[in-house]
């Protein structure tokens, strides 16, 4: 079976924008600057000096009291004792001949 019209054109757009990235990566190297070249300073620009307003005061209103019943005292069973875990001690290295 012979290849589609729009598989060989996709296949086609695909190489051209290999070979025109490559071709952007190849000039961005040559334009990078060499070891020793001075790199190009950008100079320093005034800043102007602004004086804020002041902010305004914010004031919320006041928390309404809110009254909740109280907390039911729950009876908990007690803590189980953790297992004691046995201490472990790394071998010691052979000596290397």
């Amino acid at each position: 079976m012979a290849p589609s019209r729009t598989t060989v054109s996709s296949f086609a757009l695909l190489l051209l924008s290999c070979a025109a990235v490559s071709s952007a990566a190849r000039r961005l190297e040559e334009a990078a600057p060499k070891e020793g070249e001075p790199h190009l300073t950008v100079p320093e620009l005034p800043v102007p000096e602004h004086e804020l307003p002041p902010l305004p005061k914010v004031e919320l209103p006041p928390l309404p009291e809110v009254h909740l019943p109280p907390f039911p005292k729950v009876e908990l069973p007690p803590k189980p004792e953790m297992p004691a875990i046995p201490e472990f001690h790394f071998p010691e290295p052979e000596a290397k001949p």
